[in-house]
């Protein structure tokens, strides 16, 4: 009885479905120092993945995605800022920005988060030179206090 557990057991693993359509996986071996995979273990426990591979996935998805922004290529993301919105001039050259780079803003959220500083965050799709252009625009403002941009994959990717 135990032998034909084993055996049900292990033909039922390779019919499992994955989340990658017909996707063909590939298995390989990766070395790490002994530090490394100790720290990657815990970041994996913390960010409560099922298991390395998922967390592997992840990261060389996330790094192809930032790789993937030629000048031709279309973008899409986000922009976030917190800044002082007492600083002068500072909401109308905000909304200039904005306004001249129309053909890529989807959308923009504004959220007070005290009296003096300001949340704002811009989605983006469009050409990934000029999403550039307005992001280093907006986030390089005397009075912008913080400023990143978070890139995403448009779709079609993996």
């Amino acid at each position: 009885l135990p032998d034909i557990r084993l055996a049900i057991g292990l033909a039922a693993r390779s019919f499992l479905v994955y989340p990658y359509a017909m996707d063909e996986l590939i298995r390989f071996g990766v070395s790490l120092p002994k530090k490394l995979s100790q720290k990657f273990d815990r970041y994996i426990s913390a960010k409560k993945y099922g298991s390395r591979s998922e967390a592997f996935r992840d990261l060389i998805r996330q790094k192809l995605v930032e790789e993937s922004w030629g000048d031709t290529e279309v973008a899409c993301g986000l922009v976030s800022i917190v800044y002082d919105h007492h600083k002068r001039n500072l909401m109308e050259q905000l909304t200039k920005i904005q306004h001249d780079a129309g053909d890529v803003v989807i959308s923009s959220t504004h959220v007070h988060m005290d009296h003096h500083h300001c949340l704002e965050v811009i989605i983006f799709r469009g050409p990934s030179a000029k999403v550039k252009r307005m992001a280093d625009s907006l986030i390089a403002l005397k009075g912008v206090l913080h400023g990143s941009i978070t890139r995403a994959p448009t779709g079609g990717e993996f």
